[in-house]
């Protein structure tokens, strides 16, 4: 049986995390906050081949396959640092497999560093959010070599419906965040738009039953505007401090590329405003709270 350490057990970890547990693989899982660690021990069934441990280096012990899912990457370059002998402990030519959206240099760096001790590094970060961490749809964006791609695929199968080999390593971190971006772009300018239009007397249902039959569309306007803005619900499913940080990694990524894109930048800037204006545990789709507040009118 394969041994797979988790590292992690965030809102999307701990799904994904169950999810390879009941897919039958020996796994061993450890998280800086004991709590959220002590909730994923008591969510596994009886007898389950999962368990949680103490430290990092007694999750990795043995593990052909090693699955990251923190923050950031600057996280993960800090766990590796705050515990440099856990690598000691892995199984020989184990693969790391780092599911942060992280951003491409940093990656670059740690598969450079966990080359050198025999490790293989692949980035595969995921979208889909906490229901398809629950339902094993997530998709997996992949940065790396195709023969460590195919060896962890099987692992990957557990909690993914999508897995796309996009590039290098670094190319999973960066596909992740320009999908991102466009993410932003539309949800803050699906509100301008609804705004406008509210303000002028069209009602928003109406002015989306338009939209949505029209070239305007987006996921935005078919999904998560009616479903949580109309209804003002607004589930937490995936904070807007985590999509602040991935646009900011689009906007770097594509300037690094030498690539103009004033949309991106201003996207990045207007993710940092409603961040900052909304607090940590704020939604993504809250952002549309901040053009309502700077418009004086609620889009419903």
């Amino acid at each position: 049986m394969t041994r797979i350490a988790f590292l992690g057990l965030g809102d999307i970890g701990a799904r994904m995390a169950r999810r390879v547990v009941a897919a039958g693989f020996d796994l061993s899982a450890w998280n800086r906050t004991a709590s959220r660690a002590q909730q994923f021990a008591a969510s596994l069934p009886s007898g389950s081949t999962g368990r949680v441990v103490p430290t990092p280096g007694e999750a990795v012990r043995g593990a052909e396959v090693v699955i990251s899912c923190l923050s950031t990457s600057a996280d993960v370059m800090a766990m590796l640092g705050a515990h440099p002998a856990m690598l000691d402990e892995v199984a020989p030519n184990a693969v790391w497999v780092d599911c942060t959206s992280g951003d491409p240099p940093t990656s670059r760096k740690l598969a450079a560093d966990l080359a050198a001790r025999g490790v293989a590094f692949m980035d595969a970060p995921v979208s889909g959010g906490t229901s398809g961490a629950e339902q094993g749809t997530l998709t997996v964006m992949c940065g790396g070599d195709s023969a460590t791609v195919s060896r962890v695929q099987p692992v990957l199968a557990s909690f993914a419906g999508k897995i796309v080999h996009c590039g290098p390593v670094g190319a999973g971190d960066a596909v992740k965040a320009v999908n991102n971006a466009l993410l932003a772009v539309s949800i803050w300018s699906a509100a301008e738009g609804l705004a406008g239009l509210r303000k002028a007397g069209v009602a928003p249902q109406v002015a989306l039953d338009v939209i949505n039959a029209s070239s305007g569309r987006s996921n935005a306007t078919m999904t998560l505007i009616p479903q949580r803005v109309l209804t003002r619900a607004f589930p937490r499913t995936f904070r807007l401090a985590l999509l602040d940080k991935d646009v900011a990694i689009a906007a770097a990524f594509l300037r690094d590329q030498a690539v103009p894109s004033p949309v991106v930048q201003l996207a990045a800037e207007l993710m940092r405003l409603s961040h900052a204006a909304l607090g940590d545990a704020a939604d993504h789709v809250e952002a549309v709270q901040l053009v309502e507040r700077w418009s004086g009118t609620e889009i419903a």
